[in-house]
């Protein structure tokens, strides 16, 4: 028996043979099994002689030696040489005939050797979290608009710049063009307003309620909506009302009533607050992305078929997970090209694999563990986002595997953690 080293480091394989005196006591084994229960016309069941077992179940005598001495016999290789498989083998070469020894080729995957250096000295740039008084003003405005009013003008009067104006309208692809027609029973359409499609503003003004008109607009290429996108559209529009905007003031009453704030400054200092939360955890999401990309693009090494391929199912299952959430139909997932999503989806897998076993090695060096204590917190929470008792997610996970993958993940992020606040 011996190993072999394939260019790709990760892959082994071993060459095994089987003396020909297991082979043949299993095989014996086999057929007094097989006289036991085989229906031979002209012998009675369990009278059957061996030569004739041997000779009409020759092809299952075969299948049945081989499924139960290769497992065996690799188990035992493989352990022996210390190899620790992660991907099923690949029996090649099969070799069984009757009087001789079982030979067969088998081609497995090993993690491979990982030479992780100069990860200490990784120092992202930091990013200025600052949050600047006009930027808070803007904010603030953006609440105040969020409670605006509308009043409904009732003198009789048209339409100003500055207005609202109320109005239902239909609109229709013009030419040849392949688009759906736009129907809309109500909408407020400020007049004027840095929003506002420019012709909607030009025709609308003037126009009094009840009034309809008919105008086209063309949109340009780039334009937000991309229903409308480089399309001419023929608008019929009628004015069903004229209403005006009211603001509240920027004062300690309004601030109460945003949310029970003491007054105008203790509002602003929770914007501000809110604002450069949001914009350190955005720079520490981008400088632990650096980190790894730092880490993969410095460390060389071959990457594991079949955990890639596994990593691709798992990022395969979350989208479709996310599609049918979204209410996409069953059939309309199975008439997907599995085979384009595939690999559209290596590079980034083969990326997420790479990181994950240089966390690992790194993990090992600075002795990063992850606590039962942090495991019970982590599964209780997957016990309230699910809305289930912990100890059922806990024996799910445990039954399908998942348990390691969860503390392997934590394991990565306290990691990470690690490199990024050495580096901050």
């Amino acid at each position: 028996m011996n190993s072999t080293e394939t260019k790709a480091s990760c892959v082994r394989e071993v060459e095994i043979e089987i003396p020909a005196d297991v082979v043949a006591s299993e095989t014996d084994s086999l057929v007094q099994k097989y006289s036991k229960v085989a229906r031979v016309p002209g012998f009675r069941r369990g009278k059957v002689p061996a030569t004739i077992i041997r000779s009409k179940f020759a092809a299952e005598l075969k299948s049945d030696v081989t499924e139960n001495l290769v497992p065996k016999y690799f188990r035992e290789e493989v352990e022996k040489q210390g190899l620790t498989p992660i991907s099923q083998p690949r029996i090649v070469d099969l070799h069984l005939e009757p009087g001789e020894p079982l030979r067969f080729k088998a081609t497995f995957e090993v993690m491979p050797e990982i030479e992780v250096s100069g990860y200490k000295d990784l120092a992202p740039e930091t990013r200025d979290i600052t949050v600047s008084d006009e930027e808070v003003n803007t904010a603030l405005e953006n609440i105040r608009q969020q409670h605006a009013t509308y009043e409904v003008v009732s003198e009789e009067r048209d339409i100003r710049d500055g207005d609202f104006a109320q109005i239902s309208f239909q609109g229709s692809p013009t030419g040849e063009e392949s688009a759906e027609p736009v129907n809309v029973d109500e909408v407020l359409v400020e007049i004027g307003g840095s929003n506002t499609v420019q012709q909607f503003s030009e025709n609308l003004r003037g126009a009094k309620p009840g009034e309809t008109c008919s105008f086209e607009v063309p949109y340009p290429e780039d334009f937000a909506d991309k229903r409308l996108a480089g399309k001419t559209f023929s608008y019929a529009v009628t004015v069903k009302g004229i209403k005006t905007k009211s603001v509240p003031e920027l004062n300690d009453e309004f601030a109460k009533v945003v949310g029970e704030f003491e007054s105008i400054d203790a509002l602003r200092q929770r914007i501000r607050e809110g604002m450069e939360h949001e914009r350190r955890h955005q720079a520490e999401h981008e400088g632990k992305e650096k980190i790894i990309d730092e880490l993969v693009k410095s460390t060389e090494f071959p990457v594991p078929d079949a955990l890639v391929e596994n990593a691709i199912d798992q990022r395969l299952e979350r989208g479709l997970r996310a599609l049918a959430a979204q209410g996409m139909r069953a059939e309309d997932l199975k008439r997907m090209d599995f085979s384009r999503l595939r690999a559209g989806q290596r590079e980034a897998a083969i990326r997420e694999v790479k990181a994950s076993l240089i966390l690992d090695k790194v993990a090992d060096l600075e002795n990063i563990q992850v606590s039962d204590e942090e495991m019970d917190r982590e599964v209780e929470g997957l016990a309230a986002q699910y809305k289930q008792p912990a100890d059922e997610i806990r024996a799910r996970l445990t039954r399908d595997g998942a348990l390691d993958r969860i503390r392997t993940s934590l394991r990565n992020q306290k990691t990470l953690d690690f490199l990024y606040r050495k580096s901050a």
